[in-house]
């Protein structure tokens, strides 16, 4: 009975404690909605404090702290099998023998780390409580247990780094988009801000951390997701395969991947490897939010899945951390930022190449350029080709050139009206706009 011990010393734990300082994340999750509420996400991208955050909101609405049974299944002190899952209610009942468990709040943090996880939590939600929170760190092994055992039990929510909104809230940076692009102090303040965002990216714990620090934190991420999310999880043992392919993977962000010329490389070096092996690694490394791929338009919905896709990481300071960045290669980082953003509000996305390529199409409405700088007018010219071939195949008039710092607008071919923006206005007008 010494984990039950352990246990009735966690929950208590909690509910004798103080919630660290939260700041507010835009995803809202639903209360009192009869499913189980599921949150997955990469690694230490803030679903803990997400947590927290609903709790907060649960204790001032009148709800006792004691109804809430908050669990972190990733606590070392915490061994439990499918055989002593059900110790966690025997410990909170024996704790508080007057509560109506029926009435109590769940939140169990990781979940996935524990061993018949799915078949407790359904229990729990089928004669205990339909009050349940969930969080986990892969998407595909969560998302098909849930699947498998929950069967229609359960909503989920995807949670990421920071958006550039996200950042300025934490960053404690109010800007009125209203008023504050015609304050010069006030702008390059924001400017200053995105600079930071672009170069560390929006993991919560780093906007927190010295520059000296960031770096070596990201690169500490990038290890855990390496050998406890993809290589212990999914049981790979050649792990130096493993971490070649996934910094390839970060050298190729913004290109169409091909499987076929790293399987040609590490041949050509006589390292045996199969390429359906590294498929599966490919596979991996999104279950685990180390990337997002993103699918070329075609009619044929066959096409798109099978085809190649462009390949991004999921934020550009885990990008950073792993990829060393000359001066002139910061465009990659500029692409890797807005991709971020667009997916994030929208998950309708692709590219769109016939003769000329277009970055992004978002819901077949709006066609959209990544370029850093576009003062060389060569640049600018295949920008605006790339434009003009997606906007006739959909049938577009706005299309837009997101720069870093350059702002105009014209008419090109067939009607169609370009706007280019600084990426920072772009997203604050047009994408966050509250």
């Amino acid at each position: 009975m010494q984990e039950k011990e352990v246990l009735k010393t966690i929950i208590r734990e909690f509910h004798t404690g103080r919630f660290p300082k939260l700041i507010k994340r835009d995803l809202v999750l639903p209360f009192n909605s009869g499913k189980i509420i599921s949150v997955i996400g990469p690694r230490r991208a803030g679903k803990t404090y997400l947590l927290y955050q609903h709790i907060l909101f649960l204790l001032q609405k009148g709800i006792k702290k004691e109804e809430i049974l908050y669990l972190n299944f990733e606590d070392e002190r915490l061994d439990l099998t499918s055989k002593t899952l059900d110790f966690i209610l025997q410990a909170y009942r024996e704790l508080y023998p007057e509560l109506d468990l029926s009435r109590c709040y769940f939140f169990f943090d990781e979940a996935q780390n524990a061993e018949g996880w799915e078949r407790f939590v359904r229990r729990v939600y089928d004669s205990v409580s339909k009050n349940i929170f969930l969080t986990g760190s892969n998407s595909k092994l969560l998302s098909q247990e849930i699947a498998t055992s929950l069967r229609g039990r359960t909503v989920k929510y995807e949670l990421f780094p920071l958006t550039f909104h996200e950042f300025l809230r934490f960053k404690n940076f109010d800007f009125d988009i209203e008023k504050d692009f015609y304050s010069p102090p006030r702008k390059a303040k924001l400017i200053n801000l995105f600079n930071e965002y672009l170069i560390f990216g929006g993991f919560p714990e780093i906007i927190f951390l010295e520059k000296e620090l960031k770096i070596k934190t990201l690169q500490e991420y990038f290890e855990v997701m390496l050998y406890r999310d993809i290589a212990e999880r999914y049981q790979v043992k050649d792990t130096l395969i493993l971490k070649y392919f996934l910094k390839r993977l970060a050298e190729n962000v913004g290109k169409f991947l091909s499987v076929h010329k790293i399987y040609n490389e590490l041949k050509s070096q006589g390292i045996r490897v199969g390429k359906d092996t590294l498929y599966k690694y490919l596979e991996f490394a999104e279950n685990a939010y180390f990337i997002k791929l993103l699918k070329k338009h075609y009619k044929s919905l066959v096409k798109s899945e099978l085809a190649e896709k462009k390949v991004y990481l999921i934020d550009t300071g885990l990008l950073r951390s792993i990829r060393p960045f000359r001066e002139e290669k910061i465009g990659i980082l500029f692409e890797n930022t807005i991709f971020k953003e667009l997916f994030l509000f929208t998950s309708n996305i692709v590219c769109f190449k016939e003769k000329k390529e277009c970055d992004f199409v978002i819901n077949e409405e709006i066609a959209i350029q990544v370029c850093y700088d576009i003062s060389d007018e060569n640049t600018l010219k295949r920008e605006i080709e790339g434009l003009k071939e997606a906007c006739k195949y959909f049938g577009l008039k706005t299309a837009y050139i997101i720069s870093y710092d350059q702002k105009a607008e014209f008419n090109i071919d067939y009607g169609i009206k370009v706007q280019i923006f600084p990426a920072y206005e772009f997203i604050l007008k047009f994408l966050y706009r509250t």
